[in-house]
Protein backbone atom coordinates (compact mmCIF):
# COMPACT_ATOMS: atom_id res chain seq x y z
CA UNK A 1 0.00 0.00 0.00
CA UNK A 2 1.41 3.36 -1.00
CA UNK A 3 1.85 6.14 1.52
CA UNK A 4 1.85 9.85 0.97
CA UNK A 5 5.67 9.98 1.33
CA UNK A 6 6.44 7.14 -1.04
CA UNK A 7 8.00 7.90 -4.47
CA UNK A 8 8.37 5.87 -7.63
CA UNK A 9 11.74 4.54 -8.82
CA UNK A 10 11.67 7.00 -11.75
CA UNK A 11 11.02 9.90 -9.38
CA UNK A 12 13.96 8.79 -7.25
CA UNK A 13 16.30 8.56 -10.25
CA UNK A 14 15.16 12.00 -11.52
CA UNK A 15 15.74 13.55 -8.13
CA UNK A 16 19.15 11.93 -7.81
CA UNK A 17 20.14 13.17 -11.24
CA UNK A 18 19.10 16.71 -10.40
CA UNK A 19 21.03 16.54 -7.14
CA UNK A 20 24.09 15.27 -9.01
CA UNK A 21 23.79 18.05 -11.58
CA UNK A 22 23.50 20.72 -8.92
CA UNK A 23 26.64 19.37 -7.26
CA UNK A 24 28.75 19.43 -10.42
CA UNK A 25 28.09 23.09 -11.09
CA UNK A 26 29.27 24.31 -7.70
CA UNK A 27 31.98 26.91 -8.44
CA UNK A 28 35.51 25.54 -8.44
CA UNK A 29 36.48 28.24 -5.98
CA UNK A 30 34.04 26.75 -3.46
CA UNK A 31 35.36 23.24 -3.96
CA UNK A 32 38.96 24.32 -3.59
CA UNK A 33 38.46 26.75 -0.76
CA UNK A 34 38.70 30.50 -0.53
CA UNK A 35 41.07 31.95 -3.13
CA UNK A 36 41.33 28.67 -5.04
CA UNK A 37 42.09 28.91 -8.75
CA UNK A 38 41.67 25.82 -10.88
CA UNK A 39 44.85 24.58 -12.57
CA UNK A 40 43.24 25.11 -15.96
CA UNK A 41 42.76 28.80 -15.13
CA UNK A 42 46.35 29.44 -14.06
CA UNK A 43 48.89 31.21 -16.24
CA UNK A 44 51.62 28.70 -17.10
CA UNK A 45 55.01 30.40 -17.01
CA UNK A 46 58.38 29.39 -18.44
CA UNK A 47 61.13 31.09 -16.46
CA UNK A 48 64.23 31.89 -18.53
CA UNK A 49 67.20 33.01 -16.43
CA UNK A 50 67.91 31.60 -12.96
CA UNK A 51 70.65 33.93 -11.74
CA UNK A 52 70.43 36.01 -8.59
CA UNK A 53 67.77 38.46 -9.75
CA UNK A 54 65.88 35.67 -11.45
CA UNK A 55 65.75 33.60 -8.26
CA UNK A 56 64.90 36.62 -6.13
CA UNK A 57 61.87 37.42 -8.26
CA UNK A 58 60.95 33.75 -8.56
CA UNK A 59 60.51 33.74 -4.79
CA UNK A 60 58.03 36.59 -5.18
CA UNK A 61 56.04 34.88 -7.95
CA UNK A 62 55.69 31.39 -6.48
CA UNK A 63 53.06 32.29 -3.84
CA UNK A 64 50.80 34.00 -6.37
CA UNK A 65 47.72 31.78 -6.85
CA UNK A 66 46.92 32.60 -10.47
CA UNK A 67 50.15 31.44 -12.09
CA UNK A 68 52.45 28.48 -11.94
CA UNK A 69 56.00 28.09 -13.15
CA UNK A 70 56.12 24.94 -15.26
CA UNK A 71 59.58 25.18 -16.81
CA UNK A 72 62.95 26.80 -16.09
CA UNK A 73 65.88 27.54 -18.37
CA UNK A 74 69.47 28.68 -17.93
CA UNK A 75 72.74 27.82 -19.71
CA UNK A 76 74.28 27.31 -16.27
CA UNK A 77 73.34 24.03 -14.59
CA UNK A 78 74.32 25.05 -11.07
CA UNK A 79 77.16 26.89 -9.38
CA UNK A 80 77.85 28.97 -6.29
CA UNK A 81 80.00 31.65 -7.93
CA UNK A 82 77.27 34.26 -8.46
CA UNK A 83 77.61 37.92 -7.50
CA UNK A 84 74.92 39.66 -5.46
CA UNK A 85 74.27 42.53 -3.05
CA UNK A 86 74.85 40.39 0.05
CA UNK A 87 76.48 37.01 0.74
CA UNK A 88 73.32 35.28 1.98
CA UNK A 89 70.44 37.26 0.48
CA UNK A 90 69.46 34.68 -2.15
CA UNK A 91 69.86 31.79 0.27
CA UNK A 92 67.70 33.53 2.87
CA UNK A 93 65.01 34.42 0.32
CA UNK A 94 64.77 30.77 -0.72
CA UNK A 95 64.71 29.62 2.91
CA UNK A 96 61.84 31.97 3.65
CA UNK A 97 59.91 30.95 0.53
CA UNK A 98 60.28 27.24 1.27
CA UNK A 99 59.89 27.70 5.03
CA UNK A 100 63.09 25.69 5.34
CA UNK A 101 65.69 27.33 7.62
CA UNK A 102 68.31 24.77 6.65
CA UNK A 103 68.12 25.13 2.87
CA UNK A 104 71.52 25.70 1.25
CA UNK A 105 73.51 25.19 4.44
CA UNK A 106 76.25 23.36 2.56
CA UNK A 107 76.80 26.09 -0.04
CA UNK A 108 80.03 28.06 0.32
CA UNK A 109 79.09 30.81 -2.12
CA UNK A 110 76.02 32.40 -3.77
CA UNK A 111 73.93 29.76 -5.60
CA UNK A 112 72.23 29.96 -8.97
CA UNK A 113 71.46 28.09 -12.17
CA UNK A 114 68.62 26.03 -13.57
CA UNK A 115 68.99 23.22 -11.02
CA UNK A 116 68.46 25.70 -8.20
CA UNK A 117 65.47 27.19 -10.01
CA UNK A 118 63.90 23.80 -10.59
CA UNK A 119 64.48 22.72 -7.00
CA UNK A 120 62.91 25.91 -5.69
CA UNK A 121 59.83 25.54 -7.91
CA UNK A 122 59.24 21.86 -7.20
CA UNK A 123 59.82 22.07 -3.45
CA UNK A 124 57.49 25.04 -3.13
CA UNK A 125 54.65 23.58 -5.18
CA UNK A 126 54.96 20.13 -3.60
CA UNK A 127 53.94 21.72 -0.29
CA UNK A 128 50.84 23.37 -1.76
CA UNK A 129 47.36 21.85 -2.09
CA UNK A 130 44.90 22.08 -5.00
CA UNK A 131 47.53 23.17 -7.54
CA UNK A 132 47.45 20.11 -9.80
CA UNK A 133 51.17 20.68 -10.27
CA UNK A 134 52.97 17.82 -12.03
CA UNK A 135 56.60 18.93 -11.90
CA UNK A 136 58.92 21.42 -13.55
CA UNK A 137 60.89 20.78 -16.71
CA UNK A 138 64.40 22.18 -17.12
CA UNK A 139 66.39 23.31 -20.18
CA UNK A 140 69.76 24.81 -21.00
CA UNK A 141 68.59 26.18 -24.37
CA UNK A 142 65.54 28.46 -24.54
CA UNK A 143 65.00 27.42 -28.17
CA UNK A 144 64.47 23.82 -27.11
CA UNK A 145 62.09 24.96 -24.38
CA UNK A 146 59.98 26.98 -26.81
CA UNK A 147 59.87 24.06 -29.23
CA UNK A 148 58.90 21.37 -26.71
CA UNK A 149 56.77 23.12 -24.10
CA UNK A 150 53.47 23.47 -25.94
CA UNK A 151 51.34 24.37 -22.92
CA UNK A 152 53.14 27.44 -21.65
CA UNK A 153 51.19 30.69 -21.84
CA UNK A 154 54.01 33.14 -21.15
CA UNK A 155 57.73 33.47 -20.57
CA UNK A 156 59.53 35.60 -18.05
CA UNK A 157 62.98 36.61 -19.28
CA UNK A 158 65.65 37.27 -16.63
CA UNK A 159 68.82 36.98 -18.73
CA UNK A 160 71.63 39.46 -19.48
CA UNK A 161 70.66 42.32 -21.77
CA UNK A 162 72.17 40.95 -24.99
CA UNK A 163 69.64 38.09 -25.00
CA UNK A 164 66.50 40.10 -24.21
CA UNK A 165 65.52 41.00 -27.73
CA UNK A 166 66.42 37.67 -29.27
CA UNK A 167 64.51 35.53 -26.75
CA UNK A 168 61.45 37.77 -26.56
CA UNK A 169 61.06 37.81 -30.35
CA UNK A 170 61.37 34.02 -30.49
CA UNK A 171 58.76 33.63 -27.74
CA UNK A 172 56.29 36.07 -29.27
CA UNK A 173 56.54 34.32 -32.63
CA UNK A 174 55.47 31.16 -30.80
CA UNK A 175 52.40 33.02 -29.54
CA UNK A 176 53.64 33.39 -25.97
CA UNK A 177 53.11 36.42 -23.78
CA UNK A 178 56.37 37.99 -22.61
CA UNK A 179 57.39 39.76 -19.41
CA UNK A 180 60.96 40.97 -19.38
CA UNK A 181 63.40 43.05 -17.41
CA UNK A 182 64.81 46.20 -18.93
CA UNK A 183 65.95 46.92 -21.59
CA UNK A 184 63.93 45.51 -24.47
CA UNK A 185 67.31 44.97 -26.15
CA UNK A 186 70.75 46.54 -26.03
CA UNK A 187 70.69 47.51 -29.69
CA UNK A 188 68.21 49.94 -31.23
CA UNK A 189 67.54 47.73 -34.25
CA UNK A 190 66.62 44.78 -32.03
CA UNK A 191 64.45 46.91 -29.76
CA UNK A 192 62.44 48.09 -32.75
CA UNK A 193 62.07 44.49 -33.90
CA UNK A 194 60.79 43.55 -30.43
CA UNK A 195 58.12 46.25 -30.54
CA UNK A 196 57.16 45.39 -34.12
CA UNK A 197 56.85 41.69 -33.23
CA UNK A 198 54.66 42.53 -30.24
CA UNK A 199 52.40 44.60 -32.47
CA UNK A 200 52.24 42.00 -35.25
CA UNK A 201 51.61 38.98 -33.03
CA UNK A 202 49.17 40.70 -30.67
CA UNK A 203 50.48 38.82 -27.62
CA UNK A 204 50.55 40.44 -24.19
CA UNK A 205 53.81 42.05 -23.14
CA UNK A 206 55.18 43.79 -20.07
CA UNK A 207 58.44 45.62 -19.40
CA UNK A 208 59.09 45.27 -15.68
CA UNK A 209 60.48 48.78 -15.18
CA UNK A 210 56.89 50.06 -15.44
CA UNK A 211 55.23 51.31 -12.29
CA UNK A 212 52.67 53.83 -11.15
CA UNK A 213 54.46 56.88 -9.80
CA UNK A 214 52.25 59.23 -7.76
CA UNK A 215 55.15 61.67 -7.53
CA UNK A 216 55.22 62.02 -11.30
CA UNK A 217 51.50 62.85 -11.28
CA UNK A 218 52.21 65.59 -8.73
CA UNK A 219 55.03 67.00 -10.86
CA UNK A 220 52.77 66.96 -13.91
CA UNK A 221 50.15 68.95 -12.02
CA UNK A 222 52.64 71.55 -10.80
CA UNK A 223 54.06 72.02 -14.30
CA UNK A 224 50.54 72.38 -15.72
CA UNK A 225 49.73 74.97 -13.02
CA UNK A 226 52.82 76.98 -13.92
CA UNK A 227 54.33 76.56 -10.47
CA UNK A 228 57.88 76.59 -11.94
CA UNK A 229 57.05 78.51 -15.10
CA UNK A 230 57.83 76.94 -18.45
CA UNK A 231 59.73 73.64 -18.21
CA UNK A 232 63.27 73.91 -19.56
CA UNK A 233 65.24 70.95 -18.24
CA UNK A 234 64.82 67.56 -16.56
CA UNK A 235 67.82 66.15 -14.65
CA UNK A 236 68.10 62.53 -13.48
CA UNK A 237 71.14 61.09 -11.72
CA UNK A 238 72.14 57.68 -10.34
CA UNK A 239 75.05 56.36 -8.27
CA UNK A 240 75.36 53.40 -10.65
CA UNK A 241 77.46 51.59 -11.71
CA UNK A 242 77.74 49.44 -8.60
CA UNK A 243 79.66 46.77 -10.49
CA UNK A 244 83.26 46.78 -11.80
CA UNK A 245 83.90 48.58 -15.06
CA UNK A 246 86.77 47.63 -17.33
CA UNK A 247 88.58 49.52 -20.08
CA UNK A 248 89.68 46.51 -22.15
CA UNK A 249 88.77 42.89 -22.72
CA UNK A 250 90.48 40.36 -20.44
CA UNK A 251 93.48 38.57 -21.94
CA UNK A 252 93.64 35.50 -19.71
CA UNK A 253 91.52 32.49 -20.64
CA UNK A 254 90.34 30.52 -17.60
CA UNK A 255 88.49 27.25 -18.28
CA UNK A 256 84.74 27.26 -18.76
CA UNK A 257 83.13 26.09 -15.49
CA UNK A 258 81.62 22.63 -15.47
CA UNK A 259 77.93 22.68 -16.30
CA UNK A 260 78.06 26.13 -17.92
CA UNK A 261 77.28 26.32 -21.66
CA UNK A 262 79.33 29.31 -22.75
CA UNK A 263 78.10 29.19 -26.34
CA UNK A 264 74.47 29.39 -25.24
CA UNK A 265 75.29 32.26 -22.87
CA UNK A 266 76.92 34.19 -25.74
CA UNK A 267 73.87 33.66 -27.93
CA UNK A 268 74.00 36.11 -30.87
CA UNK A 269 77.28 37.77 -29.78
CA UNK A 270 80.36 36.74 -31.81
CA UNK A 271 82.51 34.08 -30.19
CA UNK A 272 85.23 34.95 -27.69
CA UNK A 273 86.98 33.08 -24.88
CA UNK A 274 85.04 32.60 -21.67
CA UNK A 275 85.85 34.91 -18.78
CA UNK A 276 83.97 35.41 -15.49
CA UNK A 277 84.28 39.19 -15.89
CA UNK A 278 81.61 38.99 -18.61
CA UNK A 279 79.04 36.97 -16.70
CA UNK A 280 76.60 37.20 -13.81
CA UNK A 281 75.73 40.76 -12.75
CA UNK A 282 78.96 42.32 -14.08
CA UNK A 283 77.79 41.92 -17.70
CA UNK A 284 76.07 45.32 -17.59
CA UNK A 285 79.16 47.40 -18.23
CA UNK A 286 80.17 45.77 -21.52
CA UNK A 287 78.92 47.20 -24.80
CA UNK A 288 78.35 43.69 -26.18
CA UNK A 289 76.41 42.31 -23.22
CA UNK A 290 74.86 45.23 -21.33
CA UNK A 291 73.49 48.69 -21.94
CA UNK A 292 75.12 50.62 -19.13
CA UNK A 293 73.82 52.41 -16.07
CA UNK A 294 71.37 54.47 -18.09
CA UNK A 295 69.55 51.27 -19.10
CA UNK A 296 69.93 49.58 -15.73
CA UNK A 297 68.37 52.45 -13.77
CA UNK A 298 67.08 54.98 -16.28
CA UNK A 299 64.12 52.79 -17.19
CA UNK A 300 62.86 52.85 -13.60
CA UNK A 301 62.95 56.63 -13.38
CA UNK A 302 62.32 57.79 -16.93
CA UNK A 303 59.69 55.43 -18.31
CA UNK A 304 56.98 56.19 -15.73
CA UNK A 305 57.85 59.86 -16.16
CA UNK A 306 57.55 59.68 -19.95
CA UNK A 307 54.16 58.01 -19.68
CA UNK A 308 52.89 60.48 -17.09
CA UNK A 309 54.12 63.65 -18.77
CA UNK A 310 53.11 62.45 -22.23
CA UNK A 311 56.61 62.34 -23.76
CA UNK A 312 55.75 60.45 -26.91
CA UNK A 313 58.70 61.13 -29.19
CA UNK A 314 62.38 60.28 -29.12
CA UNK A 315 64.98 63.05 -28.79
CA UNK A 316 66.42 64.60 -31.94
CA UNK A 317 69.83 65.34 -30.38
CA UNK A 318 72.22 63.65 -27.96
CA UNK A 319 75.75 64.24 -26.75
CA UNK A 320 77.74 62.60 -23.97
CA UNK A 321 80.96 62.86 -22.04
CA UNK A 322 82.52 60.23 -19.83
CA UNK A 323 85.43 59.34 -17.62
CA UNK A 324 88.79 58.94 -19.33
CA UNK A 325 91.79 56.95 -18.16
CA UNK A 326 95.47 56.54 -18.96
CA UNK A 327 98.13 53.84 -18.86
CA UNK A 328 101.91 53.87 -18.55
CA UNK A 329 104.03 51.82 -20.95
CA UNK A 330 107.81 51.95 -20.77
CA UNK A 331 107.59 54.94 -18.42
CA UNK A 332 105.44 56.89 -20.88
CA UNK A 333 101.87 57.87 -20.02
CA UNK A 334 99.23 57.75 -22.73
CA UNK A 335 95.46 57.85 -22.96
CA UNK A 336 93.46 54.66 -23.27
CA UNK A 337 90.62 54.61 -25.75
CA UNK A 338 87.92 52.36 -24.37
CA UNK A 339 85.94 50.72 -27.17
CA UNK A 340 84.54 47.79 -25.21
CA UNK A 341 82.81 49.08 -22.07
CA UNK A 342 80.87 52.01 -20.68
CA UNK A 343 82.91 54.61 -18.76
CA UNK A 344 83.11 54.74 -14.97
CA UNK A 345 80.85 57.78 -15.05
CA UNK A 346 79.16 59.85 -17.72
CA UNK A 347 76.73 62.64 -18.52
CA UNK A 348 74.32 62.58 -21.46
CA UNK A 349 72.30 65.53 -22.76
CA UNK A 350 69.21 65.03 -24.93
CA UNK A 351 67.05 67.58 -26.73
CA UNK A 352 63.35 66.89 -27.19
CA UNK A 353 60.87 68.61 -29.47
CA UNK A 354 57.63 70.11 -28.21
CA UNK A 355 55.20 67.54 -26.81
CA UNK A 356 51.41 67.75 -26.57
CA UNK A 357 51.57 69.28 -23.08
CA UNK A 358 55.24 70.29 -22.80
CA UNK A 359 57.42 72.88 -24.53
CA UNK A 360 60.75 71.84 -26.07
CA UNK A 361 63.08 70.76 -23.24
CA UNK A 362 66.42 69.13 -22.47
CA UNK A 363 66.94 65.94 -20.50
CA UNK A 364 70.22 65.31 -18.64
CA UNK A 365 71.35 61.89 -17.40
CA UNK A 366 74.25 61.45 -14.93
CA UNK A 367 75.82 58.34 -13.40
CA UNK A 368 78.92 57.17 -11.59
CA UNK A 369 78.76 59.90 -8.96
CA UNK A 370 78.15 62.78 -11.37
CA UNK A 371 75.13 65.03 -10.76
CA UNK A 372 73.98 68.60 -11.43
CA UNK A 373 75.16 71.52 -9.35
CA UNK A 374 73.33 71.95 -6.07
CA UNK A 375 70.65 74.67 -6.43
CA UNK A 376 71.23 77.76 -4.28
CA UNK A 377 67.77 77.29 -2.78
CA UNK A 378 69.04 74.25 -0.88
CA UNK A 379 71.44 76.46 1.07
CA UNK A 380 73.93 74.34 2.98
CA UNK A 381 72.18 71.17 1.89
CA UNK A 382 73.32 68.98 -0.95
CA UNK A 383 71.73 66.74 -3.53
CA UNK A 384 71.19 63.09 -2.65
CA UNK A 385 73.34 60.54 -4.46
CA UNK A 386 70.34 59.70 -6.67
CA UNK A 387 67.57 62.06 -7.64
CA UNK A 388 65.58 64.05 -10.14
CA UNK A 389 65.14 67.76 -10.75
CA UNK A 390 62.81 69.77 -12.99
CA UNK A 391 63.97 73.24 -13.97
CA UNK A 392 61.57 75.89 -15.20
CA UNK A 393 62.13 79.52 -16.03
CA UNK A 394 60.59 80.51 -12.67
CA UNK A 395 61.54 77.71 -10.28
CA UNK A 396 62.60 74.14 -9.65
CA UNK A 397 61.12 70.88 -8.44
CA UNK A 398 63.40 68.39 -6.73
CA UNK A 399 62.51 64.75 -6.11
CA UNK A 400 63.90 61.33 -5.39
CA UNK A 401 65.44 59.26 -8.15
CA UNK A 402 62.11 57.79 -9.26
CA UNK A 403 60.28 61.08 -8.84
CA UNK A 404 59.15 60.17 -5.33
CA UNK A 405 58.60 62.81 -2.63
CA UNK A 406 58.70 65.82 -4.98
CA UNK A 407 58.85 69.35 -3.58
CA UNK A 408 59.08 72.82 -5.01
CA UNK A 409 62.26 74.55 -3.93
CA UNK A 410 61.56 77.73 -2.01
CA UNK A 411 57.83 77.06 -1.75
CA UNK A 412 56.11 78.15 1.44
CA UNK A 413 53.82 75.12 1.57
CA UNK A 414 56.51 72.46 1.72
CA UNK A 415 54.58 70.38 4.21
CA UNK A 416 51.70 70.14 1.78
CA UNK A 417 53.85 69.49 -1.28
CA UNK A 418 56.18 66.87 0.13
CA UNK A 419 53.73 64.11 0.98
CA UNK A 420 55.26 60.81 -0.08
CA UNK A 421 53.17 58.25 -1.91
CA UNK A 422 54.35 54.74 -2.58
CA UNK A 423 54.77 53.54 -6.15
CA UNK A 424 52.69 50.63 -7.41
CA UNK A 425 54.88 47.93 -9.00
CA UNK A 426 52.64 44.91 -8.61
CA UNK A 427 53.17 41.86 -10.82
CA UNK A 428 49.40 41.46 -10.79
CA UNK A 429 49.06 43.99 -13.62
CA UNK A 430 50.79 41.81 -16.20
CA UNK A 431 49.40 38.58 -14.80
CA UNK A 432 45.82 39.84 -15.14
CA UNK A 433 46.52 41.27 -18.59
CA UNK A 434 48.01 38.00 -19.85
CA UNK A 435 45.15 35.91 -18.43
CA UNK A 436 42.58 38.25 -19.97
CA UNK A 437 44.49 38.54 -23.26
CA UNK A 438 44.78 42.32 -22.96
CA UNK A 439 47.75 44.68 -22.97
CA UNK A 440 49.29 45.60 -19.64
CA UNK A 441 50.03 49.23 -18.69
CA UNK A 442 53.70 48.26 -19.12
CA UNK A 443 53.22 46.97 -22.67
CA UNK A 444 56.15 46.96 -25.08
CA UNK A 445 53.90 48.98 -27.40
CA UNK A 446 54.25 51.98 -25.06
CA UNK A 447 57.99 51.70 -24.51
CA UNK A 448 59.29 53.04 -27.82
CA UNK A 449 60.19 56.65 -26.85
CA UNK A 450 62.00 55.80 -23.62
CA UNK A 451 63.77 52.83 -25.22
CA UNK A 452 65.08 54.95 -28.07
CA UNK A 453 66.15 57.68 -25.67
CA UNK A 454 68.16 55.30 -23.49
CA UNK A 455 69.75 53.40 -26.37
CA UNK A 456 70.55 56.64 -28.20
CA UNK A 457 72.35 57.69 -25.03
CA UNK A 458 74.51 54.59 -25.33
CA UNK A 459 75.33 55.48 -28.94
CA UNK A 460 76.30 59.01 -27.88
CA UNK A 461 78.62 57.60 -25.20
CA UNK A 462 80.32 55.32 -27.72
CA UNK A 463 80.62 57.85 -30.53
CA UNK A 464 81.88 60.75 -28.35
CA UNK A 465 80.21 63.25 -30.68
CA UNK A 466 77.19 65.54 -30.80
CA UNK A 467 74.59 63.50 -32.62
CA UNK A 468 71.58 64.61 -34.62
CA UNK A 469 69.01 61.83 -34.71
CA UNK A 470 66.15 61.15 -37.13
CA UNK A 471 63.86 58.72 -35.31
CA UNK A 472 61.71 58.10 -38.36
CA UNK A 473 64.60 56.47 -40.23
CA UNK A 474 66.58 55.39 -37.13
CA UNK A 475 69.58 57.27 -38.43
CA UNK A 476 72.26 59.63 -37.15
CA UNK A 477 72.25 62.30 -39.83
CA UNK A 478 75.51 64.09 -39.03
CA UNK A 479 77.84 61.14 -38.36
CA UNK A 480 77.49 58.07 -40.55
CA UNK A 481 79.94 56.03 -38.46
CA UNK A 482 77.75 56.31 -35.36
CA UNK A 483 74.94 54.39 -37.08
CA UNK A 484 76.85 51.12 -36.71
CA UNK A 485 76.10 51.20 -32.98
CA UNK A 486 72.40 50.68 -33.66
CA UNK A 487 73.19 47.13 -34.80
CA UNK A 488 75.34 44.20 -33.76
CA UNK A 489 77.40 41.62 -35.62
CA UNK A 490 75.57 38.30 -35.28
CA UNK A 491 77.27 34.99 -34.68
CA UNK A 492 76.55 32.55 -37.53
CA UNK A 493 73.30 30.71 -36.88
CA UNK A 494 72.01 33.43 -34.57
CA UNK A 495 71.04 36.04 -37.14
CA UNK A 496 67.89 37.98 -36.35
Amino acid sequence: MKTRNSITRRQFIDAAAKASLSFTIVPRSVLGGRGYIAPSDKLNIAYIGCGTQGLREMCELLPLPDLQIVSVCDPNKMSTNYVDWSPNGIRDDIRKTLNDPGWGAAFKGIPGGRDIGRELVEKYYSKQRNTGYKGCTSYADFRELLEKEKDIDAVKIMTPDHLHGYISIAAMKKGKHVVIHKPLANRMYEARQVIATARNTGVGTHLLAWSKRPGAEQVKQWIAEGRIGKLREIHNWSNRPVWPQWTSNPTDTPPVPEGFDWQLWLGPVPDRPYHPNYTHNVFRGWYDFGAGSIAEMGHYSLWPLFLTLGINTAPYFAEACGTTTSAIDHHVSHGVRNDVAFPYSCMVRFKFPEQATLPPFELFWYDGGMRPHTPDELGAGSLEREGMMFVGDKGRIIAGFRCDNPRILGATDLAATSQKAEADRSDQYWIDAFRNKTQSPGSFLLAGPVTETILLGGVAIRSRKRLEYDARSMKITNDEQANKYFHREYRPGWEL
